[in-house]
């Protein structure tokens, strides 16, 4: 399918935008940005914020979405839910449409995990604050009010890695049972050279140049880039992990590596659903305020469990 016109438009419109000169500018532009390419937020039913320790006597944050149309005094299923942003960028305010949406998509608590952000807290800092919050719900889900049988992970972009990871770190030692696990647009494999990085990755949003700069500031000098907790395609084997939805975008450079992934898991053995998202571009979660097309992924996950 070509791409999405109002995409195109908007790319057109970004080429020659001056690059930022600092790691704060970068991260202001960001969020400035891509807040004015979503829709307006969706009501929900409620809003809720809670304060986890994740070691080192620090805490972080996770605020809840509760669907708009959940039922009175019925607990729900819930999904940890990690942002993308390069593991530098990106908030809970960023995602706060995104994860509305998700909640009356999914008809699931949404669990919006303020994990530390690279290069000030690099690999394993963020995928411990991910791995941290699902252990910590499923201890909580009671108090809380969803289903501790009924918990999934997400991730998206760069983040779906660490949910990647957190669903692997789950099997091997063993903590909290994952129900399911969505991985949206991820980034999986530290190489990047797969074919997709040739054919998109330069003028679709996402270039190969950022994402080896998001890649350099979370690995840091120290990391093994094939750890398979780092960088979850290097794993032996993908046996025993929950299911899967792995939705990833036509006009993206991490399309082949989330397809690839969806194969080796359904090689493993594990039930797995693989989607490409038509005429759509990395980060496409943001963009219903700019097309209409967006909305193709929200509406892919309604009928998911």
């Amino acid at each position: 399918m070509p791409l999405d016109k109002q995409i195109a438009l908007f790319l057109q419109q970004q080429a020659d935008a001056p690059a930022p000169s600092s790691l704060e500018e970068l991260r202001a532009q960001t969020a400035v940005g891509l807040q004015r390419l979503q829709g307006a937020p969706q009501p929900v039913k409620k809003i809720m914020a809670f304060h986890i320790p994740v070691g080192g006597g620090q805490t972080i944050s996770v605020r809840g979405y509760i669907p708009l149309n959940a039922p009175e005094d019925m607990p729900l299923p819930a999904m940890v839910f990690a942002h993308g942003g390069g593991w530098c960028l990106g908030s809970l305010d960023v995602y706060d449409a995104p994860c509305r949406a998700l909640a009356n998509a999914t008809g699931r608590v949404i669990l919006s995990v303020d994990y530390r952000l690279a290069p000030e807290y690099p690999f394993p800092t963020p995928l411990h604050d991910v791995y941290q919050a699902l252990c910590w719900a499923s201890q909580q889900a009671a108090q809380i009010g969803f289903v501790p049988q009924c918990i999934a992970l997400c991730g998206v972009s760069s983040v779906g890695m660490p949910a990647a990871a957190a669903a692997l770190m789950a099997r091997d030692r063993p903590g909290p049972a994952v129900e399911h696990q969505y991985l949206l647009y991820p980034a999986l494999d530290s190489g990047m050279a797969m074919p997709s990085f040739d054919a998109y990755g330069e003028g679709y949003y996402l270039t190969q140049e950022i994402m080896g700069w998001c890649w350099a500031n979370y690995l840091g000098p120290d990391t093994d880039p094939q750890e398979p907790y780092a960088s979850p395609w290097h794993a032996s084997t993908l046996a025993d992990l929950p299911p899967a939805t792995i939705l990833v975008c036509e006009y993206d450079p991490l399309r082949d590596e989330g397809e690839r992934y969806a194969q080796r898991l359904q090689e493993a053995g594990v039930n797995v659903k693989c989607q490409r998202l038509p005429g759509m571009v990395h980060a496409c979660i943001h963009m219903t305020g700019l097309t209409p097309a967006a909305q193709v992924l929200f509406t892919a996950l309604e009928a998911l469990p």
